[in-house]
């Protein structure tokens, strides 16, 4: 009988010539898409290498866990700590080891993106430790980097503006080519750094001011629009050799509750969803996407049965597989999320997953129990080990189109050369020059002359910084405006009134202001009061000015990150034009594609 270790050997061999199987036909598969059946030898040689794994690895390879730390077998303590905590190992190649891991997905919370240098490090790491544990297949490396208000990796990356904004700018371009562009730039960063899956583009079409959680992240509320720009996106994500995600299907436009904290539930009829919500998901599909997200949502429209859109068989078999077409990856959304917790335990949420025919269980709240509980379910039937294996097929094929056989590693010249360069820094700016919008300039006091060092003062809402920022959104605006010859200052509201009178004019940030009173409709009308001239600046959803005082001017720039306040600070003095268009209506203000010129 063979030795553990003999075994490891015996087996990693078995395993290795499965996966250079794999490799030679990856060149084939990438360029594929899902609307075509994959090359027969591909399709062979993967099922070649499922044939070779364990029940166990097979089950591995549907995981896309977090863990805790800056690198794989090193964390700082209070990250071994709480690996510890979570997954009874310290470090994240052992956490690779026993759950024999498809993917990781990394987090700025969780320490894994400190540094282009260090995520580069880290995920070789975490390559070398699944290139020795069980079948030696390589992980998919994931992250969220939608750019605007949601992104894990910051500065010295490139930072692009957000969807919301792109919609503006092609808008008011005619054309979705600098959104293609912006996802081709940021895809080949994250390739540099050894990520090969964004969970990007946002797919949903956001027609609901009220939605909590989708707003900005979505390219606007014309359904056609959107279709388009999530086309371009796939295109230029996978176009840079990464794995792009098209999210939240079935469509998170037109919700009010935010899936993270409760169950949205979404009403609309067929016709509505067929309408509205689908266009987008299909030309992902069309475009040859290679994941589709699930979302956490009940739409009794196309499942009466009150589970949520990620465990229903009727929606992600039904619709998504059956209706689409779609032959690719089918990932759930983060799973320690309350929207797919709240009818079923953490235990059965993985296993009706895969029933509803999810391949990928992306972050499950308690990995270990999760991991059980399948393994369980094929045990007793209730999983068959074909219907796993089918996943797995896809995830490898997945895997093998992407080059991760061929070469899932990265090197620092590699990141020096590519992540954060001037030129992708440049493409960044020109792209965000054209998101900006003016929506109100009824006195003509847009744009400001900056050759006469005008005193502003920059006060309002400062939410919290999102990666991409140096600081808040009042006082980047106040350095920017500066930079281009103002004397602007940046003062927190409680000084905004009594400072105005010895300013030429006030910029008010505002952020998600809510209908009815307000301390932001508050400090905008005292300003008005005050005589000097105001300007709305609505540094995230465009609805802002609707529930505020007329003002003299009113701009929109769909995010806060320095390039977008850089742009606006552009727009506000007249250095660029102003060419963004509303990618949404502002109920009772504005109609969509509103925007105005100088």
């Amino acid at each position: 009988m063979p030795t553990p270790a003999s075994r490891r050997t015996l087996l990693t061999a078995a395993a290795v010539a499965a996966v250079s199987a794999v490799g030679a036909s990856a060149a084939a598969l990438r360029h594929h898409v899902h609307g075509s059946a994959h090359p027969p030898d591909a399709r062979s040689r993967t099922r070649d290498l499922v044939a070779r794994m364990s029940l166990e690895e097979k089950v591995g390879q549907l995981f896309v866990s977090r863990v805790y730390g800056h690198a794989a077998t090193a964390p700082d303590p209070a990250d071994a700590q709480s690996n510890l905590t979570h997954f009874g190992v310290r470090t994240a190649a052992e956490l690779i080891g026993r759950y024999h891991l498809g993917g990781i997905i990394y987090f700025a919370w969780a320490h894994n993106t400190r540094s282009p240098l260090q995520i580069a490090e880290l995920s070789n790491g975490l390559q070398r430790a699944a290139a020795s544990a069980g079948a030696g297949i390589p992980l998919l490396l994931s992250t969220d980097q939608e750019h605007g208000i949601i992104a894990r990796i910051g500065k010295p990356a490139t930072l692009f503006p957000g969807a919301m904004a792109l919609g503006a700018q092609a808008r008011g371009a005619g054309s979705t080519a600098a959104a293609g562009r912006a996802a081709r730039i940021a895809g080949a960063e994250l390739a540099a750094m050894g990520i090969r899956q964004d969970y990007a583009p946002v797919a949903d079409v956001n027609v609901n001011p009220a939605n909590p959680v989708i707003g900005v992240r979505s390219f606007g509320s014309d359904p056609r629009a959107v279709a388009a720009l999530v086309a371009a996106q796939v295109a230029g994500y996978q176009g840079a050799g990464i794995a792009a995600t098209a999210k939240h299907f079935p469509g998170h436009g037109d919700t009010e509750t935010d899936s993270h904290v409760g169950l949205p539930v979404m009403r609309h009829s067929r016709a509505q969803w067929e309408e509205l919500d689908e266009p987008p998901f299909r030309a992902a599909v069309e475009a040859g996407v290679d994941v589709v997200m699930t979302a956490h949502m009940v739409v009794p429209a196309l499942d009466p049965s009150g589970d949520p859109a990620t465990l229903s068989r009727p929606v992600i078999t039904g619709v998504l597989r059956e209706r689409l077409g779609f032959r690719g990856v089918v990932v759930t959304d983060a799973l320690d999320m309350a929207g797919v917790r709240q009818k079923y335990g953490d235990d059965r949420v993985p296993v009706l997953a895969l029933l509803a025919g999810c391949d990928q269980l992306l972050n499950p709240p308690d990995l270990p129990l999760a991991y059980r509980s399948v393994l369980a379910a094929v045990r007793s039937g209730e999983l068959t080990e074909r219907r796993i294996e089918e996943s797995v097929t896809r995830i490898l094929l997945l895997k093998a189109r992407r080059g991760l056989f061929e070469d899932a590693s990265t090197t620092a010249e590699r990141v020096a050369a590519t992540v954060g360069t001037p030129q992708h820094l440049a493409a960044a700016d020109e792209i965000a020059a054209g998101t900006t919008t003016v929506l109100a300039n009824p006195l003509g006091l847009l744009p400001l002359d900056p050759s006469g060092s005008p005193k502003l003062l920059v006060t309002g809402a400062d939410p919290v910084s999102p990666s991409g920022t140096t600081g808040p959104p009042t006082a980047v605006l106040a350095r920017e405006l500066a930079a281009l010859g103002c004397a602007a200052t940046a003062v927190p509201p409680g000084r905004a009134v009594a400072a105005a009178p010895d300013c030429e004019a006030v910029l008010v940030c505002t952020y998600n202001v809510p209908e009815g009173a307000s301390p932001q409709r508050t400090l905008v009308a005292d300003l008005v009061a005050t005589g000097v001239p105001v300007v709305v600046v609505a540094v995230r959803n465009p609805y802002d000015p609707a529930r505020l005082p007329v003002c003299a001017a009113e701009v929109a720039t769909y995010a806060w990150t320095d390039v977008e306040m850089r742009a606006a600070a552009r727009v506000l003095t007249g250095t660029v034009r102003p060419t963004g268009r509303l990618p949404v209506p502002v109920p009772g203000r504005y109609a969509l594609d509103h925007g105005l010129d100088y």
